[in-house]
C-alpha cells in the first residue's frame, strides 16, 4: 500500500498524464466535471497568472503503486507573490483557484487509496518543505483520513465548510415527484400551470454536440448575465461570466467535453425565444447541474425551476442514476430534497521556519492593506458629503 509521488511541473508533463488522468477521473471522480484532466488544463492555460505581482508555476502531484499505476491526483500549482525576488509568499493552491468558475477542488482518489495517498503527499510535501510557505488544502473530509496523515507533518486550521447536494434519481419521473415534498410539488404544479393560464406554452431544448454547444452557449452567457443584473431578484447573483477570460475558459472547455458527448446545454423556449438556460455536464452516471440564467421578466412564470425539472426528466429517460445540484446551500437546492455533502477547506503552514514568517507578514500585510482601503473609503465619502 505504500505509494510514491511523481511531481509534474511543465505543460509536457501535464498533458502526458492526460491519458491515465482520464482514466482515473473515470473511475473515482464522483461525476464531478472538475475532476478531469479537462478542466484542469483548460483552467491553467486560461486563469494563470505570469506577471510581477504573481506568478503560478505547476505543481501537480501524481500519486503512484509500485507499479507505476497512478491511484491519485493533487493538481496543485504553486503561486508566488511578488512573482520574483528574495522576499515573496509562496502558496500552494488547488487549480480552479478563481472567482466561483470552479466550484468543487480537491484530491482525485478512490476511498480505498486515500489513506495511503495522503500519506505519500506528506512525506514528499516535507521533503519539499523548502519550496513553499503554505496549502490551500479543498475538498477535505474532517472524519477522514486526511487531517490525521496530514498533521503529521504541521497542525491543520478549518478554513471553511463547503457543502454540496446530491440528489438521488428514480427510473421514472412520476416515482421521483412521489419522493419529493408538498412543496416542491405544488411549485412544479403552479410554474407549469402558470403559463398554461396565460395561454402559453414552451418547448425544451438539449444542445450537446459541438456545434449545438457552441451556439447555446451566447444566450447562456446573456441569460446568466441578466440573471445577475436583475434589481428586484430575491437573491443576487453574480455573473461569474462576466470576464472575457472566463467566457472563454468555458467556451474552450465545452468543446472539449462535447466532443465526448460530456455537455448539455438545457434551454427553454417561449415564443422561439430562449428565456432560460442551464449548462450540465454528464459523467458516468451523474449529471452535474452547473450554472443558469434566466430572463427576470420570465421570473413569475418560475421559468428556472421549470428548467430544472425539465433537465431531471431528461436525465432520469436517459438513465441516469444521480443530479448533482452543485456547492451552496439555498433554498433552491434544499427544495428538491438532495442530500448533503460536507467538504472543508483547511491551511496548513510549512513546517519549516520560513513558511511561519511568511504567512505571519502576509497576515499583516493584508490587514494593513484592508485599514489603507478602509481610510481610503472614509476620506471619499467625507469628501463627497463636504461637496453636498
Amino acid at each position: 500500500m505504500r505509494l510514491f509521488v511523481q511531481q509534474v511541473d511543465t505543460v509536457e508533463g501535464f498533458h502526458a498524464l492526460g491519458p491515465e488522468w482520464r482514466a482515473l477521473a473515470e473511475r473515482v471522480g464522483q461525476g464531478l466535471p472538475f475532476a478531469t484532466w479537462e478542466w484542469n488544463i483548460t483552467w491553467w492555460r486560461h486563469f494563470q497568472e505570469q506577471r510581477h505581482s504573481v506568478r503560478d508555476h505547476l505543481f501537480v502531484l501524481a500519486v503512484r503503486s509500485a507499479d507505476g499505476t497512478l491511484r491519485a491526483v493533487a493538481p496543485l500549482m504553486r503561486t508566488e507573490r511578488p512573482g520574483s525576488g528574495p522576499v515573496r509568499a509562496r502558496v500552494l493552491q488547488f487549480l480552479g483557484a478563481d472567482p466561483n468558475v470552479t466550484e468543487l477542488r480537491g484530491l482525485i482518489c478512490a476511498p480505498e487509496w486515500e489513506a495511503p495517498a495522503y500519506a505519500a503527499l506528506t512525506r514528499h510535501l516535507r521533503a519539499h518543505a523548502s519550496e513553499w510557505d503554505w496549502i490551500l488544502w479543498c475538498g477535505m473530509d474532517l472524519q477522514g483520513p486526511a487531517m490525521g496523515e496530514l498533521s503529521r507533518m504541521a497542525p491543520l486550521t478549518p478554513l471553511r465548510e463547503v457543502p454540496a447536494y446530491v440528489l438521488p434519481l428514480a427510473p421514472t419521473w412520476e416515482a421521483f415527484k412521489a419522493g419529493r415534498s408538498r412543496n416542491i410539488k405544488e411549485s412544479l404544479r403552479k410554474c407549469y400551470n402558470s403559463l398554461k393560464r396565460d395561454g402559453l406554452s414552451f418547448t425544451f431544448q438539449v444542445a450537446r454536440t459541438p456545434q449545438e454547444v457552441a451556439g447555446a452557449l451566447p444566450d447562456f452567457f446573456r441569460l446568466h448575465q441578466a440573471r445577475a443584473e436583475a434589481e428586484d431578484a430575491g437573491v443576487r447573483h453574480r455573473d461569474v461570466f462576466g470576464s472575457e477570460q472566463a467566457r472563454g475558459f468555458l467556451t474552450d472547455l465545452c468543446q472539449q467535453l462535447a466532443r465526448q458527448d460530456a455537455v448539455r446545454v438545457f434551454q427553454l423556449c417561449i415564443g422561439g425565444a430562449v428565456v432560460a438556460s442551464r449548462v450540465g455536464f454528464v459523467r458516468g452516471d451523474t449529471l452535474y447541474l452547473y450554472y443558469s440564467g434566466y430572463l427576470p421578466r420570465w421570473g413569475d412564470y418560475s421559468v428556472m425551476t421549470t428548467t430544472v425539472a425539465e433537465a431531471l426528466q431528461y436525465a432520469i429517460q436517459q438513465g441516469l442514476k444521480v443530479a448533482h445540484l452543485s456547492s451552496g446551500r439555498d433554498v433552491s437546492k434544499l427544495r428538491w430534497g438532495p442530500q448533503e455533502i460536507q467538504k472543508h477547506d483547511a491551511l496548513q503552514l510549512s513546517p519549516e521556519w520560513r513558511g511561519r514568517a511568511a504567512f505571519a507578514t502576509y497576515r499583516k500585510v493584508r490587514e494593513l492593506l484592508s485599514n489603507e482601503q478602509l481610510q481610503g473609503w472614509a476620506r471619499r465619502t467625507l469628501a463627497r458629503r463636504a461637496g453636498e
